[in-house]
């Protein structure tokens, strides 16, 4: 049993990775939190939902047509939603991305309903039985397609030139600029990179969960899990988001009714308590 939940919480906690590691990326880029990043996360599953069930599209094909439309989705809203806005206060485009994502959600009621589907992604459930445990075939597809990705992120920014002058802006936009790089550019490409990790989160989760247009709430779940990495740390988000994944799995079960869903809050509440940066944020000096 502990071990069933174990496995079904690392899964939950691998979509709340994927969603927090967009957080991070545009973060990192532009200082800018994304609260549509959920939106993004709903939006990529329905179009995979769509693109199968409605055009009978083969699923690899629906799965390439959904992440580069989510690419250019994200591109795109960068420079009509969040371009202008650069230079304004903070919290006009926090307000903006807030106002994107209900936009987002809206639309999305209009042209799918507001019903709830089932979508199993491509992916049949099974029980494997290793030993005596028979865990979910679902879960473990969950769990190694996540891997990949992380792993591919890892290279991409570390070996690839488009990924090293984002990391590089990042880090120094100044410098960045100063360089020759197309800083607002890696800006367009760092938000159409995150759509394309929501989408794949949202795609993975709708077989263990369901697709309506207010799944996007689900990604505010993983705030706590960007924030607990530090906000600036991709390592840091995926070990939030396995964090708060397994610890609501296990509150599900070995605590009373209603824990689950504000536990991720109440961990994020202590660690913050303990490292207010965040486990893997930087501890800012000051020198006198």
């Amino acid at each position: 049993m502990l071990m069933q939940q174990l496995v079904s919480g690392l899964a939950m906690g691998s979509i709340y990775a994927l969603v927090a590691v967009g957080f991070v990326l545009i973060y990192k880029a532009t200082e800018v939190i994304n609260f549509a990043q959920g939106e993004f996360m709903m939006i990529g599953a329905f179009i995979a939902f769509t693109c199968i069930n409605f055009f009978h599209i083969p699923f690899l094909i629906a799965i390439v047509i959904t992440l580069a439309f989510m690419f250019v989705f994200g591109y795109v809203l960068e420079r009509i939603v969040i371009r202008p806005l650069v230079g304004e206060a903070a919290i006009a485009i926090v307000l903006a991305t807030i106002g994107l994502g209900i936009f987002i959600r809206s639309v999305a009621g209009m042209i799918w309903s507001y019903d709830t589907f089932q979508f199993q992604a491509g992916i049949t459930d099974y029980p494997v039985r290793i030993a005596s445990l028979s865990l979910s075939s679902v879960h473990l597809w969950i769990i190694g397609i996540t891997l990949v990705l992380v792993t591919f992120l890892y290279f991409f920014f570390s070996r690839t030139k488009m990924g090293i002058s984002m990391e590089a802006t990042s880090q120094n936009q100044l410098a960045a600029f100063l360089m020759g790089i197309g800083v607002k550019t890696v800006f367009s490409r760092i938000w159409a990179i995150s759509a394309v990790v929501a989408a794949v989160g949202g795609i993975l989760l709708t077989p263990i969960h369901f697709l309506n247009y207010n799944m996007g709430f689900i990604g505010l779940r993983a705030f706590p899990a960007a924030v607990l990495g530090g906000f600036s740390s991709i390592p840091g988000a995926i070990l939030g988001g396995v964090i708060i994944g397994v610890s609501e799995a296990l509150a599900g079960v070995y605590l009373p009714s209603g824990f689950k869903d504000v536990f991720a809050w109440i961990i994020l509440f202590v660690v913050l308590m303990i490292r207010p940066k965040g486990i893997f944020g930087i501890q800012e000096r000051t020198r006198v």
